[in-house]
């Protein structure tokens, strides 16, 4: 038995099944790490939804991973979540961070200013930080000059700093108040200095599942809009999905198969990163909404890897599942652990509030049997150790 097969036989204790023997799962799908897999099908990534074997769909996307990333390393990056605002007009069920622009709650609500900005982009740099992911609500006075003259000044001030901002909503949002193309906004906006732009505001595309989790958001062709005409221009994005809002398999699928059609097109998506739906403090989750089990999550993350195999990088969380499911995550496809994460704040509003180090990061990562390696935005590795 290999170091691959013992780290999940002395680790699945977590994520235990009823009914499996372990050992013997294990060992009778030790062939899968020989394998090179081929681009699954709609109807084999609907099976593998349905199979009760974790450990083989496991081992497929390690073969996966071992192929695209044969060095053996994982890495991370040092940046920061800035919320600029957590006003928005959009009301999305499944959040907990956002307050409206009128009503009582409307006094929770804020707008920071560019000097708290450029305040935490310094302590950020101070900690070893290379880039800020910059999001916020949707807000009708945050036109394109508030954006052109936020970047332009972080440029001004930390040249050397990398703008990962604004999820398609709000770049659609921009572009409507502003009375500009999308391809105008996005243009206007990486001329002030934006570099890159998240994938947030996917949830799952399937409009089915947006109109009952986010009646108000953009549809699934708005948000492909955005990122193909990031692509055309040059622009790198990633690809994010929030899973567990009631969606079928079926629906998680499509939600796959945007992406990797997309992909085939432009091949602009640098990373593809999956979490789960956090029911805390948020209108759907007052239904009674149940938590993604650790299983879910392995098994989305596995799947993702064998059907996104023409994206390089799969990003295993730590923020809602914690560290002992990330670590087993590096043995299901992922071969990113994401960021530090100086500042979050969107997931801690839905009150789940995992936190973690560098150092404990490069730990994990070694426990894992991997090599750890810091990156920046783009993936592009910083240092080896």
């Amino acid at each position: 038995m290999d170091a691959r097969a013992t780290f999940l036989l002395l680790q699945i204790q977590e994520v235990t099944v009823p009914g499996w023997d372990t050992e013997a799962r294990i060992t009778e799908t030790m062939k899968y790490s020989k394998i090179e897999t081929m681009p699954l099908t709609r109807q084999q990534a609907l099976d593998y939804f349905h199979s009760p074997d974790l450990i083989g769909l496991g081992f497929e996307a390690d073969a996966v991973r071992r192929r695209l990333h044969p060095e053996g390393v994982v890495t991370y990056i040092i940046d920061r979540n800035i919320n600029y605002t957590n006003f928005c007009t959009e009301y999305c069920t499944f959040c907990a961070f956002y307050r409206p622009l009128t009503g009582p709650r409307s006094e929770e609500g804020y707008i920071l200013d560019f000097e708290k900005i450029y305040e935490k982009i310094a302590e950020t740099l101070e900690m070893g930080g290379t880039g800020v992911l910059m999001q916020g609500g949707i807000h009708p006075d945050l036109k394109i000059d508030w954006f052109e003259r936020l970047f332009s000044g972080i440029k001004k001030r930390f040249p050397q700093i990398w703008l990962h901002c604004l999820t398609a909503s709000e770049i659609l949002a921009i572009a409507k108040y502003s009375d500009l193309s999308l391809r105008e906004t996005i243009v206007r906006l990486r001329a002030a200095g934006l570099d890159s732009i998240p994938g947030g505001g996917a949830e799952i595309l399937d409009d089915d599942v947006r109109r009952r989790i986010a009646r108000i958001k953009c549809n699934t062709e708005d948000w492909v809009s955005v990122h193909r005409t990031a692509h055309q221009l040059g622009m790198r994005t990633t690809a994010t999905m929030m899973f567990g809002v009631g969606e079928t398999f079926e629906q998680r699928i499509n939600h796959f198969e945007v992406v990797r059609r997309l992909q085939e097109e432009t091949g602009g998506f640098t990373a593809f990163i999956p979490w789960s739906f956090q029911p805390g403090n948020t209108a759907l989750g007052g239904r009674g909404w149940e938590e993604a089990t650790s299983v879910e999550y392995l098994k989305v993350l596995a799947i993702a890897r064998l059907y996104l195999d023409n994206i390089e990088n799969v990003q295993a969380s730590w923020v809602t599942q914690g560290l002992k499911v990330l670590e087993l995550g590096l043995h299901f496809g992922g071969n990113d652990v994401g960021s530090v994460m100086l500042e979050e704040n969107v997931v801690k509003a839905a009150g789940t509030s995992n936190c973690t180090t560098e150092e404990e990061l490069r730990r994990i990562i070694r426990d894992a049997g991997f090599k750890p390696v810091q990156r920046d935005t783009l993936y592009r590795t910083m240092f080896l150790s």
